[in-house]
């Protein structure tokens, strides 16, 4: 008997589902390109849970004739192409005949289409690719496809589907792609019946890059053009004060499709070097138009991957265009300086950045002259031998230290576990006494590296019997010390990350994490991917003390914050949170992981920073707290918070031996 068998239809349709059709939102991507190349003007994008149980495509484009509605849920059946020859002139998005085909075969697909002059239209049904024949049915001029039940009859393939609010994620940037690349095109996505977007049809892209990426980014963006050999790019790409850790928003568009080219990646790398830190990525929006004869698209089933005839050519003209536009343009950076002490602003090194969304200022007056009066109370009952005391019942921390030479009012705080209502705002600034600065709070004082000790049942390390270490900070960045053995220059970011993480993690794992709510909650705007990814992770986020929660379409409130981050720009701490959990998606990290990594981020953004001036007290603080932690040596990212040498080797390289 032969062991070589022919394998069905229906298998064959499963394993092309597993190449085409990865999740949901390679449904949305396969069928709006369709809509494309049927001409249509308008398309709107239905989801229901994420898209696990219901995708609908509805445009007004040219419609499937009657005799064609059995063939379009035919494998390697397409309207796009007659020969191989024309595999190289492909001017459609689609053109391989699978996608449909392997869609009907893991779901319930439904299509109902009408041309312009038919008098009727027709449905098509397919259960998990048993095909119903046609019949007539009325709808209007266009086509509508509806899948449901995705992965019904392959329950690995949906047992492996991420949440509903992860999967939509996905599905909503395959839309911000689409829309990008078609601004004229009137397109609408809704999930669970409400709308997310609803693009009206434009001639300018950059409207769409404000709406979907913010305000605070498209004003940053620099317009690019070039055009050489029938070769034509244009778009728009981030001012150098602008970048990301990741090249999640490096979009490139060849012919109207999003593409990923390792070429052209490194094309845009090479045009910011020297104007980015390392390890930084660029944001770009670059659009590409190219004889469709010179490119290969045919690469992969996705169409995402692509061969140019004359890479090297592109890489040139790329590195061009930008360096060029760099050249002639004035690239320093502008920061705006606050001009309201109220909440709405995060604050970075004394410079702001307005939040996207202001709070009504009558409303936060009312809330301000409340707050005010309050505090005066406080301030009245409040003496130097009586300090309030925190609300959380652990044993007190050790006093803070002075903080550039002004001493500092303990806020009143919360554990992650039991929140209390607290106001982000120095009391001092509220009422406008300046006698009152010695009150000032913590969250708009500069940073004191005792704001962070220990546990409070560690017995502090004996003093060195040398005496008190002499300090010298050099370069705004590192420490040099005397010691018993010769001597140590300290890295004092590193450092402090080492004991921010030391202080911070034993209270996340105990649901301990100090953490102050604000009187008005501060908005912040993401993708709707990473809004998503956000809120799916908010009760992972409250166990570090922040709080989070929605606020419409792609818009999240902060509703409080770490006290340890309390000079931290909450708005960008967010995006970077999102930036960190969008680079892990579909990496399947595991809780611990997540929360480690969590760990370390906020770390790193409690810590001074390299660059920053510190008083001697400061220093003297810092140096104290190297013998509360287990591991001083190294930060938790792996690099030495310290380098040492010897008093022998000092005395080798000037001679003094023998």
């Amino acid at each position: 008997m032969s062991r070589i068998q022919q394998l069905s239809a229906s298998v064959i349709n499963k394993i092309a589902a597993g190449e085409v059709i990865e999740r949901p939102a390679s449904v949305v991507k396969e069928l709006v390109e369709n809509s494309l190349d049927a001409l249509a003007t308008r398309i709107e994008v239905d989801i229901v849970a994420g898209g696990a149980e219901v995708i609908r495509i509805v445009d007004d484009g040219e419609g499937i004739h009657p005799d064609d509605l059995l063939l379009a849920v035919t494998s390697h059946a397409t309207s796009k192409i007659r020969s191989a020859d024309e595999l190289f002139s492909v001017q459609t998005m689609g053109f391989r005949g699978e996608a449909m085909a392997s869609i009907a075969e893991v779901s319930r697909l439904r299509i109902r289409s009408r041309q312009a002059d038919a008098e009727h239209g027709m449905e098509l049904k397919v259960d998990l690719g048993a095909i119903t024949p046609p019949t007539p049915a009325g709808c209007p001029l266009g086509t509508q496809i509806e899948i449901r039940n995705l992965f019904e009859n392959t329950p690995v393939r949906r047992k492996f589907l991420k949440s509903p609010s992860t999967e939509f994620g996905h599905i909503s940037e395959q839309f911000t792609r689409i829309a990008l690349a078609n601004p004229r095109l009137h397109m609408v996505l809704r999930h669970n019946d409400k709308v997310v977007y609803e693009l009206s049809s434009t001639q300018r892209v950059i409207e769409r890059l404000e709406l979907f990426f913010g305000a605070d980014i498209a004003e940053q963006l620099i317009e690019v053009e070039s055009e050489h050999n029938g070769v034509r790019m244009w778009g728009y790409v981030g001012h150098p004060a602008l970048s990301k850790a990741t090249r999640k928003q490096q979009y490139l568009f060849l012919n109207g499709r999003w593409i990923q080219d390792r070429t052209l990646q490194h094309a845009l790398t090479e045009a910011y070097r020297g104007l980015l830190m390392v390890g930084r990525q660029p944001i770009a929006f670059l659009f590409i138009e190219i004889p469709p004869e010179t490119v290969d698209v045919n690469v992969h089933p996705t169409k995402i991957e692509v061969r140019f005839q004359d890479a090297q050519q592109l890489f040139r003209q790329l590195l061009s265009m930008i360096r060029s536009k760099f050249l002639s343009l004035d690239l320093q950076s502008q920061l705006k300086v606050p001009t309201d002490s109220g909440a709405g602003s995060g604050t970075t090194g004394g410079l702001s950045f307005t939040a996207p969304r202001t709070v009504d200022p009558a409303e936060q007056q009312a809330v301000q002259r409340e707050f005010v009066e309050w505090a005066q109370t406080r301030l009245k009952e409040w003496t130097p031998d009586a300090p309030p005391q925190l609300v959380d019942e652990e044993p007190a921390a050790a006093p803070m230290l002075s903080n550039y030479g002004r001493s500092t009012w303990p806020v009143q705080t919360t554990t992650a576990g039991d929140a209390v209502e607290n106001g982000r705002f120095a009391a001092g600034e509220l009422a406008g006494e300046p006698e009152n600065r010695a009150a000032e709070s913590p969250s708009r004082t500069g940073w004191s590296p005792s704001a962070a000790v220990s546990e409070p049942e560690r017995p502090l390390a004996a003093p060195a019997p040398f005496g008190p270490p002499r300090a010298l900070q050099i370069h705004d960045c590192y420490l040099v010390i005397e010691t018993a053995e010769g001597m140590s220059v300290i890295d004092q970011h590193a450092l402090h990350e080492r004991i921010m993480y030391e202080y911070f993690r034993p209270r996340v794992l105990a649901g301990k994490v100090e953490s102050q709510h604000l009187l008005v909650p501060q908005p912040v705007e993401l993708s709707a991917r990473e809004a998503a990814l956000v809120i799916e992770q908010r009760e992972l986020l409250a166990r570090l003390g922040l709080g989070i929660e929605e606020f419409g379409k792609d818009t999240l409130l902060v509703n409080r914050y770490p006290v340890m981050l309390a000079k931290a720009d909450l708005t960008q701490l967010v995006r970077d949170l999102a930036e960190m959990l969008d680079s892990g998606a579909g990496q399947g990290p595991t809780r611990r992981d997540l929360l480690d990594e969590l760990l370390h981020m906020m770390s790193c953004k409690a810590a001074v920073k390299a660059g920053q001036r510190l008083t001697p007290e400061e220093i003297d603080s810092l140096l104290e707290q190297r013998h509360l932690v287990d591991d001083a040596h190294h930060c938790p990212h792996g690099r030495p918070t310290a380098l040492n040498l010897s008093r022998a080797e000092l005395d080798r390289q000037f001679g003094r031996l023998g």
